[in-house]
């Protein structure tokens, strides 16, 4: 009966130290008011990578977090994951906002750049390991993010979202509001112009740019497949890519995987019949990543 009753108390033990969601009260500048909740494995890598994941409009940190299965992921590779959280504007992230889209602007990107430094600090978290994920507000927000602070991001995925600025002075960019220009990938830009948005972002800069995997639904009527093309021909000119080839099949069968360059630093995927949003493909994301190999 001890000895029973010694397991019992262990196993409760462990499993009231089970690594869960949390939320962060104070992590830093965040004039937006937005919350920050973070995943912190049981066994976390000495010097952990870390993913911010973004969730899509109407959602939340929390939901997301139960939306993909990135936890597990994290569960068994040691990495981190940031779930930034909007209260703002229906839920959905400032993608149209100049403060977002300009380094050390402000805007909700102020935000979650505290959210970074604060997890790199407290669980000496490796700098060249920081990624973007996103889908629809939060693919936007990933595109964003990456543009205004490049050197902050080492790899990122949007999921049916826009390219760089592409919402800027439309009002909010969320699905109620009245104009849906871009959402309906009616701007148009030549890919100098689009790169000229991201360049802007952050004048001078000229270090590394994050490596980006674009996917898309080419059946999303809610934001169109354009939108993807525009962000692919956008990072390519800001990268100095060149498209090289289109691969079908790859994912799956109803996808075209989309080949800039080498496909190591830019590549797009886009689904026949597949609508808003497109599945978040953890495994493919990771080994673009580098998490996994």
């Amino acid at each position: 009966m001890l000895f029973s009753g010694v397991v019992g108390l262990l196993a409760a033990a462990q499993l009231a130290a089970a690594a869960k969601l949390d939320k962060v009260a104070d992590f830093g500048s965040n004039p937006t008011r937005i919350n920050m909740y973070i995943y912190v494995p049981d066994k976390v890598s000495a010097k952990p990578a870390i993913i911010v994941a973004m969730h899509p409009c109407g959602g939340s940190g929390p939901s997301w977090y139960s939306g993909t299965r990135l936890p597990s992921y994290a569960d068994s590779n040691g990495f981190i994951l940031i779930y930034p959280d909007t209260p703002n504007m229906s839920h959905c992230w400032d993608v149209q906002n100049a403060a977002t889209l300009t380094h050390n602007g402000g805007g909700d990107a102020a935000g979650i750049i505290s959210m970074v430094n604060y997890t790199l600090k407290k669980y000496n978290g490796d700098a060249s390991k920081v990624y973007l994920m996103g889908s629809s507000s939060g693919a936007m927000m990933t595109n964003a993010m990456a543009g205004s602070y490049p050197e902050v991001f080492e790899a990122g995925a949007a999921y049916s979202g826009i390219g760089f600025a592409c919402a800027s002075g439309q009002g909010q960019a969320t699905p109620s509001a009245a104009n849906q220009t871009c959402a309906q990938g009616n701007i148009r830009h030549t890919p100098q112009e689009w790169g000229n948005f991201v360049r802007n972002a952050y004048p001078g800069y000229t270090g590394k740019r994050p490596r980006l995997q674009i996917y898309h639904g080419l059946a999303d009527t809610l934001v169109r497949p354009a939108c993807a093309m525009q962000a692919l021909q956008q990072w390519a000119n800001v990268m100095g890519l060149e498209w090289t080839k289109n691969v079908t099949g790859v994912p799956s069968a109803a996808y075209t995987q989309v080949i800039y360059g080498d496909g190591t630093k830019l590549e797009g995927f886009f689904g026949q019949g597949v609508g808003h949003t497109a599945p978040v493909n953890e495994q493919l994301m990771l080994k673009f990543f580098g998490i996994l190999s």
